[in-house]
């Protein structure tokens, strides 16, 4: 568990600089190519717009979606630049690691005056079939 806090602590420390520099005020693109590249340059693996498939219980593909990014393949983090985090923008990262089967996520949020992020955990993912 320890290793998957010290990975948030240097995304939130890098999305926090991030934000500092360019503030808010640009589309969500900006930011999500700002974290890919300082992420990359501290060494850290990051795929951007990760492609993720939801199942239905019978096995049937149901649809497909992209994740902003997927860090050392074990963490999902869903970026925004809006006024405010509304619920749905939770449920989509909640989808998201539900659907990945991917147990950690954040949520970030340059688009408020403050910078925002919060981390979310799903234990009942790691179910096999």
């Amino acid at each position: 568990m320890s290793d998957i806090m010290r990975l948030c602590d240097v995304i939130r420390e890098t999305g926090y600089a991030i934000h500092r520099y360019h503030r808010n005020g640009h589309v969500e693109k900006i930011y999500e190519n700002a974290l890919v590249n300082r992420l990359r340059k501290q060494g850290l693996e990051v795929q951007q717009q990760h492609p993720l498939q939801v199942f239905d219980e019978d096995g049937a593909l149901l649809g497909n979606f992209s994740a902003d990014l997927l860090v050392e393949n074990q963490l999902i983090v869903e970026l925004k630049a809006v006024r405010a985090v509304v619920d749905e923008h939770v449920a989509q990262l909640l989808g998201y690691l539900r659907a990945s089967r991917i147990e950690h996520g954040l949520l970030i949020n340059f688009g408020a005056g403050k910078f925002q992020i919060k981390k979310y955990i799903i234990n009942d993912v790691i179910e096999k079939f």
